[in-house]
């Protein structure tokens, strides 16, 4: 008897303290909100499955699953927006993947690729790599809750973006893949600054380009041209991986020095907007802050 109550109270309908209206307890998600989440979760497989081809030393794979865990992740967000499937739930679980796949894991690689041999030295880079991946992302959330971001800065990121990181931070391995670089102790130290150098740009205020404004409008005379190229630059990646990440990442890395110009730019032109701000946040300007913030804050 006692089972039949208890059966009876989890599956009877749950009543609404501000309506008294009796609602269903399991209620249905509809599926908009769970596809994006689903590719999300993807990355993540993705991400950790290159942590597991590291130790087994099939460095091709592991790069390879970085890659598709950074495609995987510019294609959830465009889901998202596209299904209207967007939630707090799916931005949370974004960043944490992110968190992992493009911070932990390229941490990792490093360290079991070359890093281990300059010590003590090698992990603390690996740490700071990670750990300005989290405060990346951390940086990048308040910064999308800013109501007073101006309409151009959407152009931009503050800092290198995580996975761009990730692909820029593995350039050494795809260097020894093509034969300039040899896998010698020796150039250990070496890797491990450069790792702290990215991990420093992720963190940095370096405007860098985002790219979510490129191709929203396509002109009809292009779209065929751009499959091709689409087609072309696919078969390249799949041919010629190491080539191309590594040639990617170079142009990448040249790139901010123009994207930070073009950022001074629209800041000349933008009278709402002074000098010395980013265009980014204005939470994470001390400058912004209220008169108690600033107590609390000190």
């Amino acid at each position: 008897m006692q089972d039949e109550t208890r059966h009876a109270s989890e599956t009877s309908p749950a009543q609404d303290e501000k309506t008294g209206r009796r609602t269903p307890r399991f209620r249905q998600v509809p599926m908009r909100l769970i596809l994006p989440n689903m590719v999300t979760l993807l990355a993540l497989c993705s991400g950790l499955t290159a942590i597991r081809m590291a130790f087994e030393g099939r460095w091709e794979f592991a790069i390879g699953a970085v890659l598709v865990a950074a495609v995987l992740d510019a294609l959830d967000g465009r889901v998202a927006r596209l299904l209207k499937g967007t939630s707090r739930f799916g931005a949370e679980l974004d960043s944490l993947a992110d968190f992992v796949n493009f911070g932990v894991t390229p941490a990792l690689m490093l360290y079991i690729w070359i890093l281990n041999d300059a010590g003590s030295f090698g992990w603390i880079a690996a740490l700071i790599f990670a750990i300005s991946g989290a405060l990346r992302l951390a940086r990048f959330n308040v910064a999308l809750d800013d109501p007073d971001k101006p309409e151009w800065a959407a152009h931009f990121f503050t800092g290198v973006p995580a996975p761009a990181g990730a692909l820029t931070v593995l350039m050494p391995i795809y260097w020894e893949f093509l034969g300039f670089l040899p896998h010698w102790p020796e150039f250990a130290p070496g890797v491990a600054i450069y790792t702290t150098v990215i991990a420093f740009l992720m963190i940095s205020r370096l405007p860098t380009y985002s790219g979510k404004k490129f191709g929203t409008r396509i002109r009809r005379d292009l779209v065929l041209p751009l499959f091709l190229v689409a087609v072309l630059l696919v078969a390249l990646i799949v041919s010629y991986p190491f080539q191309m990440l590594a040639v990617g990442s170079a142009l990448y890395l040249v790139s901010i020095p123009f994207a930070w110009r073009s950022h001074r730019q629209f800041l000349r032109t933008d009278a709402t907007v002074t000098m010395d701000d980013d265009g980014d946040c204005a939470d994470t300007d001390l400058d912004h802050l209220s008169d108690r913030d600033k107590h609390d804050s000190v």
